[in-house]
């Protein structure tokens, strides 16, 4: 097996496992309820993460830019809710 197709992938798993964080995290967010807002936000900051790593693979700077943007309102959306609580 040659290993470009063995590193695509292993890259392939990252793509699902952040797609499935972003469905649950909008999901969790989708539910309006107020004490797991925060949990939506940091998963689907987390799947943001993930999709920033892919973005800087694949040198697709606008994608890597827009999901920088999401992570940063991800993390800002945590704070504000932990803090209020």
């Amino acid at each position: 097996m040659n290993i470009t197709k063995v590193f695509t992938k292993k890259i392939d798993y990252w793509r699902w496992l952040g797609f499935i964080l972003a469905v649950i995290g909008a999901y969790i967010l989708g539910d309006a309820e107020v004490l797991t807002q925060w949990i939506g936000w940091t998963i689907c900051s987390l799947s943001c993460l993930i999709w920033i790593i892919m973005g800087l693979i694949d040198k697709d700077i606008p994608r890597t830019l827009m999901e920088i943007m999401y992570f940063i309102i991800g993390i800002r959306a945590i704070y504000n809710w932990l803090s209020i609580g």
